[in-house]
């Protein structure tokens, strides 16, 4: 243990003497409440330590207490259904003793230490073992079944193993013997929030992340291991977005990480997920989900650490073999604590006032997603999703472009489509994926049409966004009539497809059938109307369907396990359309 006093006081930031030895990055207590905080530089005998915590009264001469170890998370059974500040503080328990404010210097264990836990062992004793290998099973929650790993870096005999039983995090489980001598294991572990944990080899991702909206699933889709932004100004649904990619999403495991973002914001989602239910097994979200909550009223330097904690769980669960979405919300308030800290630290300023690490920053924790073979030899994946809040929506400011840099995924949200009500309101002219032939062969299993059906609505989205230039020097009339076709049929795609409601107990998740078909509805459409359209018909000729309209209403009346009903209607849609021509004809 090192001891040393405070010399200076500058917001969160500390300076200390006498504590030498000490290394980048480990804990320190300060002061007489003992709060937490974090060496993040060296000058000579001065240590330099960013405090987690409210730190008002702090002054110098104050002693600072360093054991000596980086900030760590502990992981093990426990953590679902959890929720926690930027370093690992349970909330709820915190709730209890203090009430709705945080006390300075209150520290309570991140996990239960007395809740005993039923552990089934799936080894035995005198078998040979490496980092990795699962020693045995504990049921965390009805949906997580948490698995047992001996941590990176230990490998040898196991001497002994206890049976099936029930046992605290604290109980002696297991010892593996070796040169350097015996290790004694537990069921939970510490490990430091800004070293990735390891694994195998990385593969490329093939499977894409189901979230049920069409927008994202069909026209910019992401793969389980990918990478994503979700750029918009106020007001224009990031949040909402992310929710709804949580709630739905076909990962094992949620981390939903609330950096920076308005506590009556965290409040919704604190307050929903736990009524919500998973519809895929009729069990509550929560059960899978792990929650860190950082609003913009608590410390700013936990709000920098906060995305790193959260990660850092996922980790834990990739190496189980699970799929772990993680959903950070927002980057840009986290790069707002950057920004603070780096101006009382004296940095140089770059561009708009960020430090000029901003970047790699960013680039240390989106590398952390990916599709990896773990240490026991499951394939486990991190998705990261990160919300983006550039000021007054420019996507030109530096978070944003820094960050598209490091994401293969861009869901550009547009406030003129918010205005509108038209929801998700991700712009299909500003929002990108590299995804799509990394995924294709998945859908294609579904149908081996899909990327062609796709790209050629795609390609009307964009004549029609093209063509919306025109219309407002011309006019619609001024048009020729294939044009005005196209301007009908991508004002169908955007009502009957791209736009989904949240709150419809039948249109709030949609199935990849269900997109399927919907999407080759349209086309179908399209191209019997071009066809229709050369025989001499009129727009209004086929708009005047009442077939046609029905359309916009397949999405709310379709349920997931009835698609057949689109293929009814389809066929329909096609009788009347003939009829049209026949008539036409005279035939």
């Amino acid at each position: 243990m090192l001891t040393g006093k405070v010399i200076s006081v500058n917001g969160p930031i500390v300076k200390a003497v006498d504590l030498r030895g000490i290394k980048m990055f480990d804990i320190a207590e300060v002061g007489p409440d003992s709060l937490i905080g974090e060496v993040i530089r060296l000058v000579e005998d001065v240590t330099i330590i960013q405090v987690y915590e409210d730190n008002t009264g702090l002054m110098p001469g104050d002693e600072v207490i360093s054991h000596c170890r980086p900030l760590s998370v502990l992981l093990g059974p426990g953590l679902i259904a959890n929720i926690y500040d930027g370093i690992q503080r349970p909330l709820v328990g915190i709730s209890e003793v203090c009430g709705s404010y945080i006390e300075k210097g209150i520290k309570l264990p991140p996990l239960d230490l007395e809740k005993k836990w039923e552990f089934k062992p799936s080894l035995k004793a005198g078998v040979k073992v490496k980092e990795g290998t699962i020693l045995g099973e504990i049921q965390e929650s009805p949906l997580v079944l948490h698995k047992v790993i001996i941590p990176p870096g230990v490998s040898g005999t196991l001497t002994t193993l206890v049976g099936t039983g029930e046992y605290t995090i604290e109980d002696e489980i297991y010892t593996i013997a070796n040169g350097a001598g015996v290790y004694t294991g537990k069921l939970a572990e510490y490990w430091p929030v800004r070293i990735s944990r390891p694994s195998r080899i990385k593969k490329k991702p093939f499977v894409p992340l189901m979230t049920g909206q069409r927008i994202i699933d069909t026209f910019f889709p992401i793969a389980r291991g990918g990478t994503a932004a979700i750029p918009g100004g106020f007001g224009t649904g990031k949040t909402m977005t992310q929710h709804a990619l949580a709630k739905w999403c076909n990962a094992d495991i949620i981390v939903y990480i609330g950096c920076g973002e308005r506590g009556n914001e965290m409040t919704d989602v604190l307050t929903d997920f736990p009524k919500l239910i998973d519809e895929r097994n009729g069990r509550p979200l929560i059960e899978r989900t792990v929650m860190i909550a950082n609003t913009s009223n608590m410390p700013v330097p936990a709000r920098e650490v906060s995305i790193y904690t959260g990660v850092t769980l996922a980790e834990y669960y990739r190496d189980m073999g699970y799929s772990v979405a993680v959903m950070a919300d927002s980057t840009s308030r986290w790069a707002e604590a950057l920004r603070e800290l780096s101006s009382r630290l004296g940095d140089m300023p770059a561009e708009e006032g960020f430090p000029s690490y901003l970047a790699t920053r960013l680039a240390e924790f989106y590398e952390r997603a990916g599709l990896v073979e773990t240490l026991s030899g499951e394939d486990g994946d991190i998705t990261i999703i990160g919300a983006v809040s550039p000021p007054g929506g420019d996507f030109s400011e530096p978070v944003t472009q820094h960050t598209t840099r490091f994401v293969r995924c861009f869901w550009a949200l547009d406030k003129v489509l918010a205005d509108a009500r038209h929801y998700p309101s991700i712009s299909w002219i500003d929002s990108y994926t590299e995804y799509l032939h990394d995924i294709e062969d998945w859908w294609k299993d579904l149908d081996s049409e899909w990327l062609s059906v796709r790209n050629e609505v795609m390609n009307i989205l964009l004549e029609d966004h093209r063509l919306q230039q025109m219309v407002k020097l011309v006019g619609t009339d001024a048009l020729p009539r294939v044009q005005q076709f196209i301007l009908i049929v991508a004002e169908t795609t955007k009502n009957a497809f791209l736009q989904q409601n949240s709150f419809d107990p039948i249109d709030k998740y949609c199935s990849p059938e269900k997109q399927f078909k919907l999407l080759k509805t349209i086309l179908d459409f399209y191209h019997k109307g071009i066809e229709l359209i050369h025989t001499g018909l009129s727009v209004k000729d086929i708009t005047a369907l009442g077939v046609v309209s029905e359309m916009v209403r397949l999405k709310s009346e379709v349920p997931n396990d009835k698609t057949e009903r689109i293929d009814e209607y389809g066929k329909r849609l096609a009788s009347e359309l003939d009829s049209l021509k026949e008539n036409m004809t005279g035939i």
